[in-house]
């Protein structure tokens, strides 16, 4: 198995428990769990990197546990309970110094120091969908989530936010405008924030600023927005929403810049390459798609089987990829390693078009059953 993982590129995270790693260079898919034990409560919620040399993955599961999976190995080195089944799944998760920093949808960010007992713990408010680190203040986050503006901590003087978002005004109809923050990233070289939320507006905040409230507001479409990511070294935003839509947003001027076609359900999460024009994605039609944000193309679209909740992006071995790939390219994944029931029931059922041809040739045979008893009646 340590072989398999050096040659990953591409982590990702499924709703059966399975941490599935990718290489696109081998144009192979790997399964790294333990295929006994798997259930919908180990969900794989969010994936980030334990170290900067990104030679282990932190998985936060569904039943609040927490592994850390070896690249360089090839298994699961550590599990640790951050969380409980009544506080809800994880919704972030951050390593500060030599910190780690976990996020419930209960609203509890929980700071794990090291030789502490028990950890730091934050009440940021109810139904939290997401908490995102600042690369350059590592000791900073932001959340946000349904009726939850958002808020920046400062995990070092927890006691009250730094910066809380202000409601947009009235409509109108001088009506309250309902609030639900989706996703959120720190824009870099700068302090501010960008959220998408679930009634398809994206936002940009600036903490410097006395104004508490947008400073840009644009719109993309007409479905709820489940995920964003900053490209490097670009003005713009990757939005996706619950329909399968993405979308390049100025976020200078709010305009849309272009679309990336070819998914089929609802984006579950977006992340872009540190060095490199590219995005990838994933969601409910189970496909993992890279496409380059250059000329909009697909670069790599991998069937997994199962549905995805989260991916990860190495900085090191995605370079290592041609970069002259065709525009579409199939990934086989490993067989055998990946058994659902789910998938199981599908394939064995028969298709419309089976049946009816099944049909057809019994009452055929039927039919000419009957011819002949006639024919004979006759001849008597």
């Amino acid at each position: 198995m340590a072989e398999k993982s050096r040659v990953c590129s591409v982590w990702v995270g499924t709703e059966t428990g399975i941490l599935k790693g990718v290489s696109l260079a081998k144009k192979q898919a790997f399964n790294f769990c333990e295929m006994n034990c798997l259930s919908r409560d180990q969900e794989v919620c969010v994936l980030c990197w334990g170290d900067a040399q990104e030679t282990e993955v932190l998985v936060g599961c569904s039943n609040g546990e927490l592994k850390t999976f070896s690249t360089e190995k090839g298994l699961f080195t550590e599990t640790r309970q951050c969380g409980q089944s009544d506080e809800g799944k994880f919704t972030g998760l951050a390593v500060a110094d030599s910190a780690l920093v976990t996020s419930v949808e209960s609203g509890l960010v929980k700071v794990w120091k090291d030789g502490a007992t028990k950890p730091v713990e934050i009440n940021a408010g109810r139904s939290v969908c997401r908490m995102v680190q600042n690369a350059l203040q590592r000791h900073h986050v932001a959340t946000g989530g349904k009726e939850n503006g958002l808020k920046v901590w400062d995990l070092e003087r927890p006691d009250v936010p730094v910066f809380t978002a202000k409601n947009v005004r009235n409509d109108w109809l001088d009506l309250r405008v309902p609030e639900w923050v989706r996703d959120l990233a720190f824009i870099p070289d700068s302090e501010k924030i960008v959220t998408c939320t679930g009634h398809h507006q994206v936002r940009v905040y600036d903490p410097a600023s006395p104004q508490r409230r947008p400073v840009l507001e644009a719109q993309f479409g007409e479905y709820p927005l489940t995920a964003l990511a900053l490209p490097a070294g670009s003005p713009c935003v990757v939005v996706g929403n619950t329909q399968g839509q993405l979308a390049l947003i100025d976020l200078r001027k709010g305009l849309v810049r272009g679309c990336l076609k070819g998914l089929a359900g609802g984006v579950r999460e977006l992340q872009c390459h540190p060095s490199l024009p590219l995005v990838a994605s994933c969601g409910l039609d189970r496909f993992l798609r890279i496409h380059s944000l250059d000329d909009h193309s697909l670069q790599h679209k991998v069937y997994l089987k199962s549905r995805l909740n989260c991916v990860l992006l190495s900085s090191k071995d995605l370079e290592a990829c041609p970069e002259a790939a065709p525009a579409e390219q199939e990934v086989a994944e490993e067989e055998g390693e990946d058994v659902e029931g789910e998938d199981a029931v599908w394939d064995a059922m028969e298709t419309v078009t089976e049946r009816r041809k099944s049909r057809k040739a019994d009452g055929g045979d039927e039919g000419a059953e009957e011819k002949s008893t006639k024919k004979r009646k006759v001849r008597k």
